[in-house]
């Protein structure tokens, strides 16, 4: 019996990831038909099929299930030898994959890019943003080698390192602006739009508020979103502090700042505690740190700074 090849492993489990051929093909870079015949050629190899082929999806069989954790540790594995061999060049050279939550990607991947790769040595960046529970998934079966998220993750076989924290601050219609800012027991009498289930500042926001789970008055995909439908009168919602400028722009909304202990979150740079990239890694999270202190968004253009406060006090917190 003849050992399925490692081409064939790799379309295996993008076949197993997205469970339709046409899906797996493209994100492979390869016809429908030649996917199509790779599996069958593997499925031949074995003995067994591992693939239960239906009208318009297909589905892992049993023994695919346990096939899929073994490819998963081997396709691991040779993704460290490629790290190994980044290390023997000196470093984070060739292609970083770096995911991105949805409620950082914007605001702050323009300012941290250049930070990556200041001297322009040739590292590609391999940018993906989703919420957190898909960047936890690539990392761990090795698609992805760091992500940009919100802390803690307490994850077994992840690696952590906090770059700051910074506030959320209340978003409401611009004819309120003139009101008082409503204590944090009062929020739940509102009408709190939030983004939809799945992005982890929806999470924090409910935290903060003390609330459950219920439906609220929408479930937006971005904060963009919300803050335009605020400034149509929809309700009101939170926003981190470093989305205000970019986000407020064109909206008729006013921004409020809570008493202290402000609502924070902790962004951080996570990694796999295995890969070999890992001191690099660590370099890293330590130089994006140290240039997102330095260049941290103008409090004082967002309207974010008390009297008597200076624009150093309202950067976001190093850690």
């Amino acid at each position: 019996m003849m050992s399925p090849t490692l081409k064939q492993m790799r379309y295996f489990e993008a076949l197993a990831r997205h469970g339709h051929f046409g899906r797996a093909a493209e994100v492979s870079n390869i016809s429908q038909p030649a996917l199509s015949m790779q599996i069958r050629e593997m499925e031949a190899h074995l003995g067994i099929a591992l693939f239960e082929r239906g009208p318009k999806a297909v589905r892992l069989t049993a023994f695919g299930e346990t096939v899929r954790e073994r490819v998963r540790e081997i396709l691991r594995a040779t993704d460290d030898i490629a790290d190994l061999a980044r290390l023997a060049r000196g470093g984070l050279t060739g292609r970083l994959r770096l995911g991105v939550i949805p409620t950082i990607a914007p605001y702050l991947l323009p300012r941290i890019v250049s930070a990556i790769d200041p001297e322009g040595s040739g590292l590609e960046l391999d940018i993906r943003e989703t919420t957190t529970s898909h960047l936890l998934r690539e990392l761990s079966e090795g698609r992805l080698d760091t992500a940009i998220v919100a802390l803690p993750i307490s994850e077994p076989g992840i690696e952590e390192a906090a770059l700051f924290a910074e506030p959320f601050v209340l978003v409401r219609p611009e004819v309120e602006g003139g009101d008082r800012m409503p204590a944090r027991e009062e929020l739940r009498e509102m009408r709190l739009l939030l983004l939809e289930e799945g992005h982890c500042f929806r999470d924090q926001a409910l935290s903060f508020c003390d609330m459950g789970p219920r439906t609220y008055g929408l479930d937006a995909t971005s904060l963009g979103t919300l803050v335009q439908m605020v400034g149509a009168g929809m309700g009101v919602t939170l926003v981190p502090q470093m989305a205000v400028a970019v986000e407020t722009r064109a909206a008729p909304v006013a921004i409020g700042r809570f008493d202290p202990p402000e609502p924070e979150r902790t962004i951080g740079l996570i990694w796999r505690r295995s890969t070999p990239l890992s001191d690099e890694l660590r370099a890293l999270a330590l130089r994006l740190r140290d240039v997102i202190a330095d260049d941290g968004p103008s409090p004082r253009e967002n309207g974010l700074v008390r009297e008597g406060e200076t624009l150093s006090d309202r950067k976001p917190r190093a850690i």
